[in-house]
């Protein structure tokens, strides 16, 4: 059950204000959930956290800084209903919370092949924690899966009932597989524990807060045209993406928390607005006003040819679809790279 709390009405905007509650005592009653999210201060962990703040959720943000930074999250720091824990997922947590979001994975190839056998553990043992504290404490748990579990797709769009076309032994399969063994993990301790779980497959997002130096198309091509460099393309620029704002994708994953206990999921959430990866450099060299031309280099192993997601699941279970064009959420996150390089 959520947490009762006493707060004062002029410090804390969760109060109940329905005129009888405390009126005797100079105080109100709030009802506020406690929840706790893995990852919390990476990119789309530190949005989510924001999110749940304002909604008056007493938030736990767990993060182990391997990619996330406190200063994502530095404008939360002195809140009372915000706390921030140092930790790693692959060992086992002891708190008390309502709800679980998972977002505790590297999601980047330069960072998750740096180590890869500690990002199988991060999904997996992550996971196995995450749920066996789900269990323990009757909190609802969402896991961060990928679009990457359909792998290089024979399909498209991609449907969440495709079951993908992944190589478990390449460069990419200890993020890849190490997904997919998660959402094993949680429809088997749904089935076998009754575990109220949520899975979201999260396709391509971008947006404020990106790590400049993840190695991702669009962080990269920001960088590199704000810079004046070359924007580096991989193979001959052919092979498209469909890249969903950080605002839209949070947007999907609190509705999807909140939808009824027999939606588990996966579901996809991503924007199905499908680019060429050389489209997309052309727009970012036009937003940013940059004279930087495109260079074309060899294809890495197993990179997906074509990623965009069917997303009729989360139209219709959730009333959700992104809001935000491609061009709007590049000039807010070029806007944001170069404040930051300033």
């Amino acid at each position: 059950m959520p947490g009762v709390s006493v707060c004062w009405p002029e410090k804390d905007p969760r109060y109940i204000d329905d005129g009888k509650q405390g009126q005797d005592w100079g105080f109100k009653l709030s009802i506020s959930k406690k929840v706790l999210v893995t990852g919390g201060a990476g990119f789309i962990g530190s949005h989510l956290c924001e999110r749940l703040v304002a909604e008056g959720d007493d938030v736990i943000c767990l993060d182990n800084y391997y990619t996330g930074t406190k200063t994502n999250v530095q404008s939360l720091a002195e809140l009372p209903n915000f706390e921030l824990l140092r930790h790693d997922v692959t060992f086992p947590l002891y708190v008390e919370v309502d709800e679980i979001f998972n977002l505790a994975c590297p999601a980047s190839p330069i960072h998750y092949q740096f180590d890869p056998v500690q990002t199988t553990k991060t999904s997996v043992h992550g996971a196995i924690n995450m749920l066996g504290l789900a269990k323990r404490t009757g909190a609802k748990i969402l896991q961060a899966s990928t679009s990457e579990v359909y792998g290089d797709p024979k399909i498209h769009p991609q449907m969440e009932e495709y079951l993908g076309n992944v190589n478990p032994i390449g460069p990419r399969a200890c993020y890849d597989e190490g997904k997919r063994c998660a959402e094993t993990l949680f429809f088997d301790y749904y089935r076998q524990h009754e575990v109220n779980i949520r899975v979201a497959r999260i396709f391509n997002t971008y947006g404020p807060r990106m790590h400049p130096n993840d190695g991702r198309v669009v962080s990269n091509f920001i960088i590199q045209a704000l810079s004046g460099e070359p924007l580096t393309v991989y193979g001959d620029g052919s092979q498209t993406r469909s890249f969903c704002f950080v605002d839209d994708l949070v947007n999907g994953l609190m509705s999807l928390m909140k939808a009824p206990d027999e939606i588990v999921g996966p579901i996809n959430l991503g924007n199905p607005t499908e680019l060429t990866i050389v489209q997309l450099a052309k727009m970012v060299i036009e937003i940013v006003g940059s004279k930087s031309i495109i260079e074309y280099r060899p294809l890495p192993q197993d990179d997906p040819m074509q990623r965009c997601p069917d997303i009729s699941r989360a139209k219709n279970k959730l009333n959700w679809i992104p809001t935000v064009e491609v061009k709007e959420g590049l000039q807010k996150t070029i806007d944001h790279f170069t404040s930051n390089m300033q």
